[in-house]
């Protein structure tokens, strides 16, 4: 009874433990995004450089913060030195301490602060998007990928079910053959080089597959599974219309896409750089005021913090800085700050006309896989029913083996086609939905 007892006991167990391991095998599509998101180093880098725009946005408004310095010395004369109490000459060893602090703030310099804090904003923005943009094309890349395995299983799937009933057809004709009832002696060559056929499509569907998948981990940049399983979304169900034309996403697009608003905000961006190096061509207005203390051993009969009170100093100025010549290193700059600028336009205008571009390809892509499918399907299902009325005439020995392999593969071939054709209008469908800033899954 205990013995009983104990191997139910290790059953239960090996078997939550076989069900634990084939659930972290099955791998889901928002798994595998979440995977190569947090893997991929290119959204890694990007998110630093946010984090790095961050800093320099942060820096450009405590820029315009006073700045406070204080400071502390200690010296040791020996020899003929002026005595800073009576202001004469000694000739004696002297040690004095001095204390300063001292604070400064710009009160005018052209505006270049206020349009230097605009600048990194802009930039900071930009590398937002930036990041959005790195994820959203692993999104993509994922998704390509992860459908291309299911097209794959589909496929070979398709391919195991054509190898079956070639199968058949020559278990049944070499029965025939042993019977000596084969109408033609080369129907079971022909059955057997049929066989073979579909064996071979079997390997290539695997090859294919296995392909896909490693393809996939490489995207996540983790190693292979070979055990891995993905879930299976339905996508036959998602075939329809897509209901809007290439102008009016690109149009949404102009509007949602990281892309297109990274590159405008970076135009923008290399505007106010033009604008901080232009007011630095104005006066610097500043304000400045200080501190000041100190010691002398000079003063025997004055105690050290008796000295640090009576020698105490204030004061307070305003400093106005003009820029006369500078070897034309700002008007230089200015010069180079436009060139940059005029180059983020031509980026942003690239950025839009690469975008109609892709979008009127992918567009056609979707529209062209859509029309296969519709015709396809009506092929599948007319080589289906030719197939069947072909089976029955062949096993009935009115059909050579000839016209049944005709017959077979060209049912074979539509049904591959059907299923390419299918996520081929899936994943281009995807495409445009990204580009209108509601890709989902």
């Amino acid at each position: 009874m205990r013995f009983t007892k104990y191997l139910f006991t290790f059953v239960i167990t090996a078997c939550a433990g076989l069900a634990k391991a084939q659930q972290s095998n099955l791998f889901t599509l928002q798994q595998c995004l979440d995977i190569a998101i947090k893997n991929n180093l290119t959204v890694k880098q990007t998110g630093n450089t946010v984090l790095a725009d961050s800093i320099a946005y942060k820096q450009t408004r405590e820029n315009l913060f006073p700045s406070i310095s204080g400071s502390a010395g200690r010296s040791l004369n020996q020899g003929r030195a002026i005595n800073p109490i009576t202001n004469t000459y000694i000739n004696q060893s002297l040690t004095s301490d001095s204390y300063s602090l001292n604070a400064g703030v710009t009160i005018f310099n052209g505006l270049a602060l206020q349009n230097n804090i605009k600048q990194a904003s802009l930039s900071y923005q930009a590398g937002k998007m930036d990041l959005q943009a790195a994820k959203d094309a692993v999104t993509l890349n994922i998704i390509t990928g992860y459908f291309n395995i299911l097209e794959a299983e589909e496929s070979l799937a398709q391919s195991k079910s054509a190898l079956a009933v070639a199968q058949e057809t020559l278990n049944r004709l070499e029965i025939r053959e042993k019977q000596g009832s084969n109408t033609l002696a080369s129907d079971i060559y022909d059955s057997r080089g049929t066989f073979a056929s579909n064996q071979v499509q079997v390997v290539q569907a695997q090859n294919l597959l296995y392909g896909a998948k490693l393809s996939l981990f490489q995207s996540m940049n983790i190693p292979y599974n070979k055990d891995a399983e993905f879930q299976h979304l339905n996508a036959a169900d998602l075939v329809g219309a897509y209901g809007v034309n290439p102008d009016q996403i690109y149009e949404t697009a102009l509007q949602q896409l990281p892309v297109v608003k990274s590159a405008i905000l970076k135009r923008q961006s290399a505007e106010k750089v033009v604008k901080v190096d232009k007011g630095l061509l104005f006066p610097t207005l500043s304000f400045n005021g200080g501190l000041n203390t100190y010691y002398s051993s000079a003063s025997q009969n004055v105690a050290y913090f008796d000295q640090f009170r009576n020698n105490y100093q204030s004061g307070l100025g305003l400093n106005l800085s003009i820029p006369i010549f500078s070897n034309h290193q700002r008007k230089n700059t200015i010069a180079l700050a436009k060139i940059t600028l005029l180059n983020t336009q031509y980026i942003e205008e690239n950025t839009k006309v690469v975008l109609r571009q892709n979008i009127e390809q992918a567009y056609y892509n979707m529209s062209a896989a859509y029309n296969r499918y519709q015709a396809l399907s009506a092929e599948v299902n007319a080589y289906t029913e030719s197939f069947r009325i072909s089976k029955i005439r062949f096993e009935a020995g009115v059909l050579t083996s000839v016209d049944y392999t005709i017959s077979k593969n060209n049912m074979d071939a539509a049904s591959l086609s059907l299923i390419n054709a299918r996520y081929d209008y899936f994943i281009y469908s995807k495409v445009l939905d990204y580009y209108q800033g509601k890709l989902s899954f």
